[in-house]
């Protein structure tokens, strides 16, 4: 008898295939895609590509629409044809803003305008939740090739607008050196996604707002001293404070930089020391200015038995997101920590551009 595997374990395969550098097949009523990340493309499976489909074409964010000078006539991205005789590095370079001096002229463009774009908002939806640039191309053919992933959009898009529940999956007693009295409990995704963990510090009141810190990680802050950021500074903040209090959690969301994963974040820093404030840089890698879900630490936080919090953040959409999930905010309390010489542009484009109160 052959094993049944869900909705929710063929998406997280269709993540690693796409890592991978491995197509999938998307289906959208009767026609057929085969579908790859821009980012993991080879010279081969673009070949292959072109073997078993009509024309090619690339699919690529507004935001990475902007810095090409294209323009994204289906709202949120652009469908562009890819020429006979493009190389894969054409088609990286349409993604992957490293390659802007390297190749400067990748135009003139023939736009896709007609027809469903459902495909390719799927596509880069996937290529976003698996760590990659949101570029893709895609093949359509007349069957499914064999030895392919095969996914239906329809399911997708309906997979995407549920929650997918945490679980939490240990738990143990880790004493601090702000306190002895603390617990560490991992949380896992059901859809195999990435682990967030909460730090509870002694034994707070379930019926009381919970002092807590809403921290999203941050590896080179974090763990080795980066000045380009505050994110260490008010890590660290956040457990003293929690600490002198005695009680409070700390959620550490495994979603590095912004949400875009830490090689993408590499990739921004790259581009910001050519001069691009964060935003910018997050925008011509063709993500939006910030892709985390915050919703993770409310859900972690209703898991624990809270209801409602004072959360230490200078981010009001952190307070707003919260609020949503259902986690009542009873005090906004600032953490304004770590500003340098390096890091205060980063912090003065956060306040200008993101809303912070620094």
């Amino acid at each position: 008898m052959p094993f049944s595997v869900t909705l929710d374990e063929k998406i997280a395969r269709a993540r690693a295939d796409l890592r991978m550098g491995v197509p999938v097949v998307l289906r959208e009523g009767a026609a057929r895609v085969v579908v790859a990340a821009i980012e993991t493309l080879s010279s081969d499976r673009l070949a292959q590509m072109r073997d078993v489909g009509d024309v090619l074409h690339i699919a690529i964010t507004n935001r990475r629409a902007e810095t090409l000078s294209a323009p994204a006539y289906d709202g949120d991205l652009v469908r562009i044809a890819v020429p006979f005789d493009a190389p894969a590095t054409w088609v990286h370079a349409m993604a992957d803003p490293s390659l802007d001096l390297v190749m400067p002229m990748k135009g003139p463009f023939l736009y896709l305008r007609d027809g469903s774009a459902l495909v390719d908002r799927t596509i880069i939806r996937l290529c976003k939740t698996a760590g990659l640039l949101p570029g893709a191309i895609l093949a359509p053919v007349a069957a499914e090739p064999e030895g392919l992933l095969v996914l239906d959009v329809a399911e997708i898009a309906a997979s995407a607008a549920l929650r997918m529940p945490l679980d939490q999956i240990a738990h143990a007693r880790v004493p601090l050196h702000v306190s002895q009295k603390s617990r560490v409990h991992v949380y896992r995704k059901r859809d195999g996604g990435e682990e967030h963990y909460a730090i509870e510090v002694g034994q707070p009141a379930r019926d009381k707002p919970v002092l807590s810190r809403l921290h999203s990680a941050c590896f080179t802050g974090d763990v080795i001293g980066s000045l380009k950021c505050d994110c260490g500074p008010q890590l660290q903040a956040a457990l003293a404070q929690i600490g002198i209090e005695g009680e409070g959690v700390l959620l550490y969301l495994n979603q590095e930089g912004r949400g875009i994963g830490l090689a993408n974040k590499m990739r921004a820093y790259s581009l910001q020391d050519q001069g691009f404030d964060t935003v910018e840089a997050n925008h011509r890698l063709g993500f939006e200015d910030d892709e985390r879900d915050f919703r993770l630490g409310a859900e972690i936080l209703q898991s624990l038995g809270f209801e409602s919090t004072r959360l230490m953040t200078n981010n009001p959409a952190k307070v707003a997101r919260m609020e949503e999930a259902g986690i009542a905010v009873a005090e906004r309390v600032p953490l304004q920590v770590g500003r340098t010489a390096q890091n205060t542009g980063y912090l003065d484009t956060k306040a200008k551009k993101s809303g912070h109160l620094l």
